[in-house]
């Protein structure tokens, strides 16, 4: 990053915006990407940005320095286009356009958030556990084990909660053999996103890029063979590095509280209603979401109910095993990346207003063409996190066909596997693994990733191409 020109492409792709239409506004940008308090704006933004990486070191949390960068932005915006005479109504439709694509995506996702709450509540990821922990695998079984069932979960629930399930397993079954669990935590965030990458549920950016409109629901399954050769390809390769000896037999008999099972199936329903409303209403997906939403409520109205009337001498909370009050559950959701996609949006929404990506998708795009600048995208997703990445290529909105959409997906899905700090998965099992999994030990894999990463794009061409 010695020149202006190698520095600009590796910085804007920290900028984006969510689900931009594809024409959306190109006649509005204020265009002003010279002036000197528009580059404060970008200063303001990498700054906040930094805070965002340097989450753990710092304790603060993600959402509070992107949130005030976003207004912080906009009110630079505001203070500029009055000077240009834009009038407050353009200003307010900029704005709102910006309002109208986070709330779809925050309601669609406090949804999924409040569903996967609801099934830790009634036990079910808690069950799975003890399960795992009862049949009494080899650690190089619990390998395999936790790295596939990381795939498959991921593409249902999120990397995240998918990385923190297998984890505490692996961290149950490891404890003195730090050397399987630093192997099999590498090995469950290659999975879990990998496994991500095929779904349109699996990870933040799939479902931005379904609900933009890029990729038809059923065309993300063509993904499903590169994902599988990315998590294989350095499964394989660290697999001889694990001992083939068991782990001492613990006891674990968690089980699943009432209607669990009847939770994970509303989800389903849930899910399937999000798919029909948006391809077959032609409504936005997030209503359906909503409306499975009100199936979950009332289960849980069901429940409380089925409690109070127990001729049973327990407490109704005892009978039911918990309170399934869908309030609670809500209140439980990750408020902090909710706002933290708020302030990203907003920001990167008031730079795209400025010009920027416009001048940005001419570079790029334009300059070394849509396969490479994918590719790169991935790889610098492991460093900036691949949320502001996908904002910023759906902020571009490159004239792109669905193999190359489908190709940045798969890139900005699985890159971030490259560093442990490059996906939510890495840096909650960070944390989960008290000092066993660290930066460093990810970093020594990288290369084996790193092969990875390169056969899942080849096969991508090879088969999709």
């Amino acid at each position: 990053m010695n020149s202006s020109g190698r520095f600009l492409p590796a910085l804007t792709f920290m900028f984006g915006l969510l689900l931009l239409p594809q024409a959306a506004y190109a006649e509005d940008l204020l265009r002003m990407t010279e002036h000197p308090l528009a580059w404060v704006c970008i200063v303001i933004f990498v700054l906040a940005y930094v805070a965002v990486m340097a989450e753990e070191q710092l304790k603060l949390k993600k959402s509070k320095p992107v949130i005030m960068a976003a207004g912080l932005i906009w009110a630079i915006i505001a203070w500029i286009a009055t000077g240009e005479g834009v009038s407050h109504d353009e200003l307010h439709k900029a704005v709102m356009h910006d309002l109208e694509e986070y709330a779809a995506m925050f309601l669609f996702l406090l949804v999924a958030m409040t569903y996967i709450n609801a099934m830790e509540e009634r036990q079910v990821f808690d069950s799975l556990r003890s399960w795992l922990i009862r049949k009494g695998f080899s650690f190089r079984q619990l390998f395999w084990v936790t790295g596939i069932l990381a795939f498959f979960i991921s593409p249902i629930a999120d990397n995240l909660t998918t990385a923190l399930l297998m984890g505490a397993v692996i961290m149950s079954v490891g404890k003195g053999n730090p050397q399987f669990v630093t192997l099999a935590m590498i090995n469950v965030v290659v999975a879990a996103n990998a496994g991500g990458a095929f779904s349109p549920f699996g990870d933040i950016t799939t479902l931005m890029v379904w609900q933009a409109g890029k990729v038809e629901f059923t065309e993300f399954f063509v993904l499903f063979l590169p994902a599988v050769v990315n998590f294989m390809v350095p499964a394989l390769i660290m697999n001889s590095f694990i001992e083939t000896s068991c782990p001492v037999a613990l006891e674990d008999h968690a089980k699943i509280r009432v209607g669990g099972v009847r939770v994970c199936l509303l989800f389903l329903v849930t899910i399937g209603l999000a798919i029909s409303f948006e391809n077959f209403l032609g409504l936005p997906p997030f209503m359906g979401m909503m409306t499975g939403l009100s199936l979950l409520m009332f289960f849980a109205y069901f429940l409380q109910l089925q409690g109070l009337t127990s001729t049973r001498k327990v407490s109704p909370m005892r009978e039911i095993g918990g309170d399934p009050d869908v309030f609670k559950r809500v209140s439980l959701a990750e408020w902090d990346t909710l706002l933290f996609f708020f302030g990203v949006i907003f920001s990167v929404g008031g730079l795209r207003y400025l010009g920027y990506l416009e001048v940005v998708s001419e570079e790029m795009y334009l300059g070394i063409g849509a396969t490479w600048t994918n590719i790169v995208a991935g790889v610098i997703s492991a460093v900036v996190d691949n949320i502001p990445v996908m904002f910023a290529i759906l902020g571009m909105s490159p004239e792109m066909d669905t193999f190359q959409w489908l190709l940045i997906t798969l890139t900005a899905g699985v890159g971030g596997s490259l560093l442990s700090v490059g996906s939510a998965a890495g840096v909650a099992l960070m944390g989960a693994s008290k000092g066993s999994y660290t930066f460093m030990t990810h970093l020594r894999w990288s290369w084996a990733i790193a092969l990875g990463y390169a056969a899942s794009i080849w096969v991508h061409f090879l088969v999709n191409g």
